[in-house]
């Protein structure tokens, strides 16, 4: 009895359709995309922290003023819209209240009445006249008389708190129209940050520049390696801040931007990329956070901008274009060319292998033997024996040519 049964080489896999094979490629860069470093700061300078579960949330209203000038703008808007609104209807109900309970609205049309505010005939002329006296708009078709001091003691209150509400709304506005956060909107950091060569040492540099003529006064930058780490004892930090020195011994963090200038940070064995190379930094998962602080030459308030660059974004053996060129009575700045880089010869290895290389190019020459013998991998006993044996054939090279020249010496005085 013959059954169909199917070789493995009869097997075909199925092909894929031809909208399937051109969107293979864009999947795939959409994974790629999904396997980026989560950003702590993003390029435009926002931090990407969420706070969730505070239940303290009574510390807000604590400072209320700082809560309102934090708010988005339609919620500002608003809430001025409305703390105003209320004012005035609360304090019209007041006035509506005071003459119906001394009966002016039953004597409207008695002349020989005298009420609390002439011409006040309802809630809607209260509240017009709540207006006008926090306002201090005086039309004066309605106004309070000497007979009702009740309603002088309200006219007092009013005029206090809608003061009080003023100056806290008022401020509230202005504060929030002269945040500086706008004025950062125009101080720029270059895309990439670059590592390569500058007076001989490897160096991390990065370019900011001011597209404003006002400039930033005590203008300052700092940044921050942001990067997970485990101690000794086991316990993971994660996002570890380690600071990073961009010149705060020699004042090179304080700045005179006035045209674009690049920021280095020496690569030493101080620095948290003393043992990183070109292929570890790939691998690495970091970020660096990049900190420009100063003082708006406007306003004489502080202003800070914000970027970051995560290992992607660092590129290994390049530099910055030179962006400032010289016209007639002028500098000039090309900011066309601010974020372009160029390629430069660089060493792929990591700082500190560039200095012990350095060093052993320094050493003496015995020294040098002995490192080229520990590199071609000879035990230590021999290698010491090496060195043992060249210091005595040396010794005994020196005491026969002392004996030679003292035997030439006497005979030349025989002759003599």
């Amino acid at each position: 009895m013959e059954q169909d049964v199917e070789s493995p080489a009869g097997i075909r896999k199925p092909k894929l359709p031809k909208q399937a094979r051109e969107d293979l490629p864009k999947q795939l860069a959409k994974m790629d995309k999904a396997k980026k470093i989560q950003r702590y700061v993003q390029k435009d300078g926002k931090c990407n922290v969420h706070h969730g579960n505070v239940r303290e949330t009574y510390r807000y209203l604590t400072d209320i003023f700082t809560t309102l000038v934090d708010l988005k703008w339609r919620f500002n808007l608003f809430i001025f819209v409305l703390v105003y609104t209320v004012t005035w209807l609360f304090f019209g109900l007041m006035w509506w209240l005071i003459a119906y309970l001394r009966g002016d609205l039953d004597h409207l049309a008695d002349g020989q009445w005298t009420p609390c505010v002439n011409n006040l005939n309802g809630f809607v002329s209260a509240f017009l006249f709540s207006i006008e006296t926090e306002t201090t708009i005086g039309y004066g078709y309605r106004v309070i008389t000497d007979k009702c001091p009740e309603g002088i003691i309200l006219l007092l209150v009013q005029s206090v708190l809608g003061s009080i509400v003023n100056a806290f709304m008022v401020g509230c506005m202005f504060v929030k129209i002269s945040q500086p956060k706008k004025r950062a909107e125009t101080l720029v950091f270059s895309t990439n940050a670059v590592i390569s060569m500058r007076d001989g040492r490897l160096c991390l540099m990065f370019r900011v520049g001011d597209l404003r003529n006002s400039h930033i006064v005590e203008a300052s930058i700092r940044a921050k390696l942001i990067k997970s780490k485990q101690t000794k004892e086991g316990e993971f930090i994660p996002l570890n801040q380690t600071d990073i020195n961009v010149g705060y011994n020699t004042g090179d963090d304080r700045l005179f931007l006035v045209s674009p200038l690049i920021i280095c940070h020496e690569i030493n064995q101080h620095s948290p990329f003393w043992e990183i190379s070109q292929v570890h930094l790939a691998k690495e998962e970091l970020e660096i956070v990049v900190i420009l602080e100063g003082m708006v030459e406007a306003t004489g308030m502080t202003c800070q901008a914000r970027s970051s660059y995560v290992s992607s974004e660092i590129k290994w053996g390049y530099r910055f274009m030179p962006v400032l060129t010289l016209e007639d009575g002028f500098y000039e700045v090309d900011y066309n060319s601010f974020h372009d880089i160029y390629e430069t010869n660089t060493p792929t290895c990591s700082a500190k292998e560039l200095s012990d290389m350095a060093s052993r190019a320094r050493l003496p020459l015995t020294w040098s033997l002995a490192s080229k013998l520990s590199q071609q991998g000879l035990p230590e006993s021999e290698q010491e024996g090496q060195e043992t044996k060249t210091i005595p054939e040396n010794e005994e090279k020196s005491q026969t040519a002392e004996r030679n020249g003292d035997i030439a010496n006497l005979e030349s005085e025989s002759k003599v």
